[in-house]
């Protein structure tokens, strides 16, 4: 399955190391770029660090009916999708 990747931590965090293709849409930006999520081709894959921040992104997002699901880490999406 191909995902629109999703990574919610901060610019500088996103800056040190990603995951190839990803976007960068920092937590705290999440409810204001709604609409902008909104059409992106779903499912998205959400990540952070270690699945917190992501954690709360989807759960946003999957009340809002959004297909999404947590990823986690972002070193294990970039794993998964370069496995």
């Amino acid at each position: 399955m191909e995902y629109t990747i999703v990574d919610v931590r901060t610019r500088g965090e996103f800056a040190g190391g990603n995951v190839a293709g990803s976007i960068n849409i920092p937590l705290n930006e999440i409810a204001d770029r709604e609409d902008e999520i909104r059409e992106l081709k779903q499912p998205i894959l959400f990540c952070c660090l270690s699945g917190g921040r992501s954690g709360q992104a989807t759960q946003y997002f999957k009340s809002k009916g959004i297909d999404c699901e947590n990823g986690g880490g972002w070193m294990e999406v970039n794993a998964r999708v370069n496995a």
